[in-house]
């Protein structure tokens, strides 16, 4: 990412300087307003779509970066666990799960506090979404999710099984359907 060597204005709309680097980057974006923008970004598994709205009361630049990863509503729960694990690991940002659609997505906020973004902030916090979904993949999830999976599907403390043929029906059912 190298757009932000282009220079160091200081500009004071932070989505101004979204813009300029999306537009450095060739990614295609969408201004909805002056608070409010979308970009997709091509990943290395997945487009990336990218929403980031300035808060002005909150003085916080927020970015949700989904991409399609779909979980069907009977394994969200399995899946809050699994992003719980993959949080742990995180030092920028989290990945949530918009229940809602079963989405899975990355969430960072710039919190300015008086402050004026400049592009190497906003540069810094594209590059933290970005390599942060492109580093959570179906083999990282599928990766880990035994080892949760057969903690979680046990019926009682004392059960042996949580099973490797339970474990791979679970994980056929969340991953196959994403």
């Amino acid at each position: 990412m190298a757009v932000a060597e282009q220079g160091s204005d200081r500009v004071l709309n932070p989505i101004d300087l979204i813009e300029q680097l999306a537009h450095g980057h060739d990614w295609p974006c969408d201004r909805a307003s002056d608070e409010e923008m979308t970009l997709i970004v091509a990943g290395t598994w997945a487009d990336y779509h990218v929403s980031i709205n300035w808060r002005d009361d909150l003085e916080a630049l927020h970015l949700a970066c989904a991409f399609d990863f779909r979980v069907p509503e009977n394994r969200l729960t399995e899946m809050y666990r699994l992003i719980a694990q993959i949080n742990e690991q995180l030092w920028l940002g989290h990945f949530d799960l918009w229940t809602q659609e079963g989405l899975v997505m990355f969430r960072h906020a710039l919190l300015l506090n008086g402050a004026v973004a400049t592009v190497r902030q906003c540069e810094a916090m594209l590059k933290a979404a970005l390599e942060g979904c492109d580093v959570v993949t179906n083999r990282h999830l599928r990766s880990i999710a035994p080892s949760a999976l057969r903690h979680r599907l046990r019926r009682n403390p004392l059960d042996e099984s949580g099973s490797s043929a339970r474990i791979h029906r679970t994980m056929e059912d969340v991953f196959c359907a994403c």
